[in-house]
C-alpha cells in the first residue's frame, strides 16, 4: 500500500521544532514505520551506496521501546542493519553516529508529557536540517499491509542486545576533556527523576572527583521542562540544598539534551545563562542562539559575532554550519533551554590542553560540567560564576493545552500594529517588533515580551526579559494572562 507521509498530519503526527512529534496513540507502529522508511530512503537517494546501517536508541518513556521496535522493523524491511544502543542520552546517540559514520534514530519526546512522544533523525554528520524534514514529510512510501494488524505490527522485532559503545564513547568524550579531580571537595546533588542520563551523569561527576548525592529517582516518567521549571521543583531544590549541604544540583530533561543547574542555594540557573557561561568557558568566537535567548550574550562583549535564528536546533545548526564555512575559528550554539551545540572542534589550552569534537545537536552534559568547572577554577560557589554577566534576566512559561491554531490566530491579530499597541499598553510602549519566530516586542523601557506557539505540543509560550528578575517573572505571567484573555 502506498502512503503519503504528509497524510499522517491528519492524526497529529508531524515535524515540530525539532523532530517528529505526536500523541502516543497517533504514533502508531504504521506511522513510525512510514517515517523511518521515508528517512532511510531519503538517505539512500542522497548517498547511494551508503553504509546501510542505522543506530537506534530511546529514552525512558513507557511508549519508547514499542516505537523503537517499529523503527527497527522498517529498517529491517529495507535490508538495513540495526545497531541498538539502548536507553542513552540523545547527544550520546548523535556522537556515536558521527564517530561511526552511520545515521541514527532516537525515540524521545524530550520534555513534553508522557502521553506524547517523538522521533529524531540524524545523518552521519549530525541532526537533520529543515530541508531534510521537508523531503521526509513529502515522501510517499510503500507499506506491506500483511505486516500489520490494523496500525500495529504483527511481529515487532525484539530489541537488543545493547551495543555499549554509544554510552562509552560519550562518557570518554567528557572524561578526556575535563581534568580528573576537578570537582574534588564539591558535594553535588543529581536530580535523577526519569532522565535517561541519571546514572551516567552520576558516574561522570564521581569520576571527576565530586561527592555525588542521588536525588528524586522515579520509575514514573516526569516531563521536566528546563524552560518552565515547576514551582514544586524550585521548592524541592532549595530543600535538598539545605538538607544535604550541597554545592550544586544538576539534572536534565528526559532525553538529556537540556540541562538544569542549581547553585548552592538551590536556585536554578536559567538555561540561556547556562548556555552563555558554557560559550564563555569554551572560548567561542561565534555564538549562534535563537531570538528567545537573553540579550546578555550581545552585551557581554566576549564574542566576535552573535547570530540570532528562529527557535529550533535545525536553525541553530544551519547557522553554525554557515559560520564554519565562512572560516570562523570556534563556533558554538545554545538555546534558551540551555541545550548546547558544538559546531567546530573545541580546544582548551593552558596547563592541560584538551580537545572536544564537534557535536551539532543539543547536549546537556557539556554545559553542566562547564558551569561546575568555572566554579571550581575560581574556587568559589556556583552562584558567583554569573557575577560578571550583564544584569539582564529572562523568564519563560507556557499555557498548556492551548491549541496551535488558537495561538496562530492570536499572533495574526497582533500583526496589526494598533492591536499590538493596545495589547501591550498596560506594560509599556512598543519600541521594536521582531517577527522571526512569533511576536517578540521590545518596549521603550528595554523590557521584552515574546509570544509564540510551541512547535512540540499544543502550548502557547511566553518569554520575558528585564533588568530585574522579579520584573521578568511579572512580565511573563502578565503576557500569558493577557494572551489567554485575548485569544
Amino acid at each position: 500500500m502506498k502512503l503519503a507521509v504528509s497524510e499522517l498530519a491528519r492524526v497529529g503526527v508531524g515535524f515540530g521544532t525539532s523532530g517528529v512529534r505526536g500523541k502516543v496513540d497517533a504514533l502508531s507502529d504504521r506511522a513510525c514505520f512510514a517515517y523511518t522508511l521515508a528517512f532511510l530512503e531519503h538517505l539512500s537517494r542522497s548517498s547511494p551506496g551508503g553504509p546501510h546501517t542505522v543506530a537506534l536508541a530511546h529514552d525512558l518513556r513507557p511508549s519508547s521501546p514499542r516505537i523503537t521496535a517499529a523503527c527497527a522493523a522498517a529498517a529491517h524491511s529495507l535490508g538495513w542493519r540495526v545497531v541498538f544502543l539502548g536507553a542513552i542520552p540523545t547527544p550520546a546517540l548523535a556522537h556515536y553516529a558521527i564517530q561511526s559514520g552511520v545515521p541514527a534514530i532516537v525515540i524521545t519526546g524530550s520534555h513534553i508529557p508522557f502521553d506524547r512522544n517523538g522521533i529524531k533523525f540524524y545523518t552521519a554528520q549530525g541532526e537533520i536540517l529543515k530541508a531534510d524534514e521537508a523531503a521526509i514529510a513529502g515522501a510517499t512510501v510503500d507499506l506491506d499491509d500483511a505486516a500489520f494488524d490494523g496500525d500495529a505490527l504483527r511481529s515487532p522485532p525484539a530489541l537488543g542486545p545493547v551495543e555499549p559503545a554509544g554510552r562509552e564513547l560519550y562518557r570518554r568524550r567528557y572524561l578526556g576533556f575535563f581534568p580528573a579531580g576537578m570537582l574534588g571537595g564539591r558535594r553535588i546533588g543529581v536530580y535523577q527523576h526519569s532522565s535517561v542520563a541519571r546514572d551516567l551523569l552520576k558516574e561522570l561527576l564521581a569520576a571527576l572527583g565530586a561527592d555525588v548525592v542521588p536525588l528524586g529517582r522515579t520509575d514514573t516518567f516526569v516531563p521536566v521542562d528546563t524552560e518552565a521549571v515547576s514551582e514544586a521543583d524550585q521548592l524541592q531544590a532549595r530543600r535538598w540544598s539545605a538538607e544535604h549541604r550541597l554545592d550544586a544540583i544538576v539534572s536534565t530533561d528526559g532525553d538529556a539534551d537540556r540541562p538544569l543547574v542549581a547553585d548552592e542555594r538551590g536556585t536554578w540557573l536559567r538555561g540561556d545563562v547556562v548556555g552563555l557561561l558554557c560559550a564563555g568557558f569554551a572560548g567561542a568566537d561565534v555564538v549562534v542562539t535563537p531570538v528567545s535567548s537573553n540579550t546578555a550574550v550581545e552585551r557581554w562583549g566576549r564574542f566576535s559575532r552573535v547570530e540570532r535564528t528562529r527557535i529550533g536546533s535545525p536553525y541553530v545548526i544551519e547557522a553554525m554550519q554557515q559560520a564554519v564555512r565562512g572560516g570562523a575559528r570556534c563556533v558554538v550554539g545554545y538555546e534558551a533551554n540551555g541545550g548546547f551545540l558544538v559546531g567546530s572542534d573545541l580546544v582548551r589550552t593552558g596547563d592541560r590542553a584538551a580537545a572536544l569534537a564537534a557535536l551539532p545537536t543539543r547536549d546537556a552534559v557539556l554545559p553542566i560540567l562547564s558551569v561546575l568547572a568555572l566554579a571550581a577554577e575560581r574556587s568559589g560557589p556556583v552562584s558567583a560564576v554569573t557575577a560578571d554577566l550583564p544584569r539582564r534576566y529572562t523568564h519563560s512559561d507556557r499555557i498548556q493545552e492551548f491549541e496551535t491554531a488558537r495561538s496562530r490566530t492570536l499572533l495574526d491579530r497582533l500583526g496589526d500594529p494598533a492591536v499590538l499597541a493596545r495589547f501591550l499598553a498596560p506594560v509599556g510602549t512598543v519600541a521594536a517588533v521582531n517577527r522571526v519566530d512569533g511576536v517578540r516586542v521590545t518596549l521603550a523601557s528595554g523590557d521584552v515580551v515574546h509570544l509564540r506557539p510551541s512547535g512540540n505540543a499544543p502550548e502557547l509560550r511566553c518569554y520575558a526579559e528585564s533588568d530585574a528578575p522579579e520584573k521578568a517573572r511579572e512580565l511573563c505571567a502578565w503576557g500569558l494572562r493577557q494572551a489567554l484573555a485575548s485569544a
